[in-house]
C-alpha cells in the first residue's frame, strides 16, 4: 500500500498531457457511486481528463481510480465525496473508472483499486491506495492543500446547496493565467510542444525570474522529447546501445516522466565521468532541465545537484 503523504515536490508525467489529445470513447460512463456530476465531485475518464487536468491549476483535484466490481471501491468513492465536500470548493474529486480509463490507470501507475492520486498544476501526486480511515484521508487533505498552496494553488469552486444552487465561495477563484503561460498550456492541449516551449521561452525573456515559466520550459522540452516514442522503443534501444548517450538521455527522460527521478539522475550521473567535454556540457545542460520538472527545492535533485558539483570540480 502506498504511504498516504503527498509528495513533497511536483512530478512531472509525460501521460498526463498527452491524455488531453485522446479522442471521445463509444459508450457512457458507469456513474460511480456518490459522484454528483456538479463542479465539486465529477466523473472522468481518458477522454474527459484534459478538463480535470486544467481545472487543477485552480484547484487540486483528487482522482479515484475505482471499479464497479470492487466494493471497496465503491465504499471509498463515498466516503472521498463527503470529505471533499467538506472542504468547502477547495478541493475537487474526479471519478475514473479503471475499466474505462486505461490510459489514466496507466498514466497514475495503478496497481490495484482502490488507488488516490491528485493532479496540482498539471503534475500528479501519489496520494494512497486501499480504503483509509476518515482521519487519515483528512490528514492527506490537508498535506494535499499545503502542497498545492506552495505551488500557488489556491483557488476554490462554487459549491452547492442541497436545493441545488450555487452558494458563494469562501474566495475568490485563481486569476486566469498570464497570457503567454495560457499560450503554452494551449498548445501543449494540441500536442504542439515546440509551440509551448517558444512561449515559454518568450516569457522568461520578459521575465528571467518567472520561475513558473522555468518549470513549464523544461516541462515541454520533456514533452517534445518523448512525444510519438513508446516505452518499449526507447528501454531497448538504451539497453543494446549502454554507451550512446542520445538513448541514455532518451531513456532518463523516460524515467523522470514516470515518477522514477533518482533512476533518471543516477543514469546521467554515472555516465558522467566517461564523457568527453562536449557531451558533460550536453549531460550537465538536461540534468539542470530535469531539475526544473522535478523542482528544485525536491531533496532529490539537491542530492543530484551535489553530486554533479562534485563531478564538475
Amino acid at each position: 500500500m502506498t504511504d498516504p503523504t503527498p509528495h513533497a515536490a511536483l512530478r512531472g508525467a509525460v501521460d498526463l498531457s498527452s491524455l488531453v489529445q485522446r479522442p471521445p470513447q463509444n459508450g457512457q460512463a458507469t456513474p460511480p457511486p456518490g459522484a454528483g456530476g456538479d463542479q465539486v465531485v465529477f466523473q472522468t475518464d481518458d477522454s474527459g481528463f484534459g478538463a480535470a487536468l486544467e481545472l487543477s491549476r485552480t484547484v487540486p483535484v483528487v482522482v479515484a481510480v475505482w471499479a464497479s466490481w470492487s466494493e471497496p471501491s465503491t465504499g471509498l468513492v463515498e466516503t472521498l465525496e463527503r470529505l471533499v465536500r467538506a472542504r468547502g470548493g477547495r478541493l475537487v474529486l474526479a471519478a475514473a473508472d479503471a475499466d474505462r480509463s486505461p490510459q489514466l490507470v496507466q498514466a497514475f501507475q495503478v496497481q490495484s483499486v482502490p488507488t488516490v492520486v491528485a493532479v496540482v498544476a498539471g503534475q500528479p501526486v501519489p496520494l494512497f491506495a486501499g480504503v483509509q480511515p476518515d482521519d487519515v484521508i483528512d490528514q492527506v487533505f490537508d498535506q494535499l492543500l499545503e502542497l498545492a498552496s506552495q505551488h500557488g494553488v489556491t483557488g476554490q469552486v462554487p459549491v452547492s446547496d442541497e436545493t441545488g444552487a450555487d452558494a458563494e465561495p469562501q474566495a475568490p477563484v485563481e486569476p486566469p493565467l498570464p497570457p503567454l503561460h495560457q499560450e503554452a498550456y494551449d498548445a501543449i492541449e494540441r500536442g504542439d510542444f515546440a509551440a509551448a516551449a517558444s512561449a515559454y521561452k518568450t516569457a522568461i525573456a520578459q521575465d528571467p525570474r518567472d520561475q513558473m515559466a522555468l518549470a513549464g520550459l523544461a516541462q515541454a522540452n520533456l514533452l517534445g522529447r518523448l512525444n510519438g516514442k513508446t516505452l518499449e522503443s526507447i528501454r531497448n534501444t538504451a539497453a543494446a546501445n549502454p554507451d550512446d548517450l542520445d538513448a541514455q538521455l532518451a531513456v532518463a527522460d523516460l524515467d523522470l516522466s514516470g515518477g522514477h527521478v533518482d533512476d533518471a539522475f543516477d543514469r546521467l550521473l554515472t555516465m558522467f565521468p566517461k564523457l568527453d567535454a562536449d557531451q558533460k556540457k550536453l549531460v550537465r545542460e538536461r540534468l539542470v532541465e530535469l531539475f526544473e520538472v522535478v523542482g528544485t527545492e525536491d531533496p532529490r535533485v539537491a542530492v543530484a545537484r551535489r553530486r554533479l558539483t562534485n563531478l564538475l570540480f
